[in-house]
Parts: C-alpha cells; sequence; structure tokens
C-alpha cells in the first residue's frame, strides 16, 4: 500500500527512511564526505527555469527516444527514464531486483543491472522474459584489470540478452563518511552475487594500503579499446564530467555517454551534472548518444537535461524510495509520477516531442 501523502517522488524519502535500517540507509542515501555534491545535484536544477508558452498548439506529447540510431545497436524507448545501476537492492526490499524488473517492465522503462546486484543477472533477465517486458536490460561492469574476470561477466549478460553495457569509470576509490560513522556492513544474506566466486582483494594492513591495491588494480582507457573489440553490445561509459573525458571515451569506442558523479558518492565537491551537461553535449556534438543522472527529481528536471543535450535520464536513489516502501508497486509509481510530470512540461512549454526540446525551453540569463 502505497501511504497517500505521497504525491512527489521526493515524498518517498521520509517513508523510505522509517521502513529501512540506519545502515541500510547510510548506504543509499549517503554520499562522498561532507555530501556537498549530492546537494548540489539537486539545487543546480532548481536554478535554471524553464518558459512557459500560452496557449501551445500541443494536442498530445510523444515520449519516445530512439538511442543509437541508424546503427546495428538501434533502441526505442517509450520515455527517456532509466533506472540507473544501483547495488542490493535487497537492502532496500527482500525481493531486491526482482520487484525492480517487474516494476520496469510495468512501465516500459529500461533497467541498467549493477555488477553489484544483489539478485544475479541470469535472474533478473528471467523475470524480465516472464514478464513479457518490452524495454531493453542493460549491465553495468566495472572493468577489472584481469580482462579473464571481466570478460566471464561480459560473456554472461551477452547470454542472458542484456543489450549494452555500461562501465562505470569513476569509482576505483570513495570515502563516504556517513557509512564509516554508522560501522556499514552488508547484512547476512546480502551479497553482490555476480561476483560472488571472484577472488577477494587481500586484506591490507591499513587504509592507505587499500588505496594502493584498488589503484593498482583500477581499469585505464586501454582496457575501454580491449572491451570494444571483445563484444559487440553497444558499450556506454558512465561517470564523465569533462568534455576532454568525453572525447577519449569515444577514441577508445564508447558507443555512449553517460555524464555523471555517482549521485556524489565519489569525489565531493565537483560539480553538479547539470552543470557540466552543456559542455560536454557542445563537444560530443551528437555524434553518441549523451545521457546524465545525479539529482532528477522533477519531469521539469527531465525538460532541462533534455534541453541542455542530454537524450535521456538515469534515476538511482528515488526508484530506491520507492522500492522500500512499496516494493515493485513503490518502483512503478516513482516512474509514473516522473513520466506524468514530463509530459505535463512538455504541453505546457510547447513540445509535443523530445526532439523538439531544446536550449530554447530555458529562460535566457541575463
Amino acid at each position: 500500500m502505497i501511504p497517500s501523502d505521497i504525491a512527489a517522488v521526493t515524498d518517498y524519502e521520509a517513508h523510505a527512511q522509517a521502513r529501512m535500517t540506519e545502515q541500510a540507509w547510510a548506504y543509499i542515501a549517503g554520499g562522498s564526505a561532507d555530501e556537498i555534491t549530492v546537494r548540489w545535484n539537486r539545487e543546480a536544477f532548481s536554478r535554471l527555469k524553464l518558459q512557459a508558452r500560452a496557449l501551445p498548439d500541443v494536442r498530445d506529447v510523444d515520449t519516445r527516444v530512439t538511442l543509437f540510431g541508424r546503427t546495428p545497436f538501434e533502441q526505442t524507448l517509450a520515455h527517456p527514464i532509466l533506472l540507473a545501476p544501483t547495488a542490493y537492492h535487497k537492502l532496500a526490499h527482500p525481493d531486491g531486483e526482482r520487484a525492480t524488473v517487474l516494476a520496469a517492465a510495468a512501465l516500459e522503462a529500461a533497467m541498467v543491472v549493477s555488477t553489484q546486484a544483489s539478485v544475479s543477472l541470469e535472474d533478473v533477465a528471467a523475470e524480465a522474459r516472464a514478464s513479457q517486458s518490452r524495454a531493453p536490460l542493460w549491465f553495468q561492469l566495472y572493468l577489472q584489470a584481469d580482462h579473464g574476470l571481466s570478460g566471464a561477466l561480459v560473456r554472461r549478460a551477452e547470454a542472458a540478452g542484456y543489450q549494452a553495457l555500461v562501465v562505470t569509470v569513476d569509482a576505483p576509490v570513495s570515502l563516504r563518511n556517513r557509512e564509516q560513522r554508522v560501522g556499514f556492513t552488508l547484512p547476512p544474506g546480502i551479497e553482490a552475487v555476480n561476483v560472488r566466486n571472484q577472488p577477494a582483494p587481500p586484506a591490507p594492513a591499513d587504509g592507505r594500503a587499500a588505496l594502493r591495491h584498488l589503484l593498482a588494480t583500477a581499469a585505464g582507457w586501454p582496457d575501454i579499446a580491449w572491451l570494444r573489440g571483445f563484444t559487440m553490445l553497444p558499450i556506454l561509459v558512465k561517470g564523465i564530467t569533462n568534455p576532454e573525458d568525453a572525447e577519449r571515451a569515444i577514441a577508445h569506442g564508447a558507443d555512449g555517454i553517460i555524464v555523471s558523479n555517482h549521485g556524489g558518492r565519489v569525489l565531493d565537491t565537483v560539480p553538479a551534472t547539470i552543470d557540466v551537461l552543456p559542455a560536454i553535449a557542445d563537444r560530443v556534438a551528437g555524434r553518441v548518444p549523451l545521457l546524465l543522472d545525479g539529482g532528477v527529481r522533477r519531469g521539469t528536471d527531465i525538460v532541462k537535461a533534455l534541453a541542455l543535450g542530454a537524450s535521456a535520464v538515469l534515476i538511482g536513489r528515488p526508484y530506491l524510495h520507492g522500492l522500500a516502501v512499496g516494493g515493485a508497486v513503490g518502483v512503478a509509481h516513482v516512474l509514473t509520477i516522473l513520466r506524468t510530470e514530463l509530459e505535463v512540461a512538455m504541453a505546457l512549454t510547447g513540445r509535443p516531442t523530445l526532439a523538439a526540446i531544446d536550449r530554447t525551453v530555458l529562460w535566457p540569463e541575463s
């Protein structure tokens, strides 16, 4: 049962916190260090103003978007709202990723399944097939220096029917003080099942030793080029906040870019993603699809992201809040709210299609 006082996706947050353990909430809600970037991600959207149009000639709105157009990878989505890769959904709900993918199927939302999912990538795909989902599943990959480990995951994703790979490149190390303060550990019965059989890193004697180990085993740009030669699936590079890195990603074989600062969970005080999007969009110049995550909480946020060059957006914490409160129904409700708000915003700004949304929908700043 969804609480009656929920009208916006942010209304789920307090209800979710009340239903979760202190440790689980610290993991899902927390960010790096002082969590300044977490706050900036949301505040930056509020600074952008939309231009409404009087008596707009809009009889209907069409939220469909096509990614990887005119390539063998072409995918058409019912709307530009994807579920970002987030780990350990069982922290929020006992059904974990199974519940999430049921909601994604019902709302025709593409879901990006995390390497660190608490349900195997095969079981998530089987749930999607059983639901007769018309939306694609993508698989998120943390590339390993050991190509054998990465390659095994890629082959499993291919065999299970995943339609794209999302390579996260911005998180070799991070310090999340909120988790440290509550002593976060995974509870019994919850683990990253997709990498269960991979060898654990050696136990370091101190934090600096852990840092050296993680950096020594982190992937580099040549690993993106290796992956491009290893698989036929489209590859999106996630974690780009710099135009130069977007250029390098394309040069090394990326078929798409996701502008992301990991929800403020890696390096604090990096800019909000919506603030860096225009420069990256100008540099990419339409060569590959450009997606954005970080701070999206309203349909108007989606319009602003599309106006500044994104093809689609991803949401993370909002759907986890819905999952904690209502399982699959909660996730579906979050998606429904955002899609409805998007359609209203498109109508009131006189934009009948996503392609009609450009920078002129934003109020010019003096």
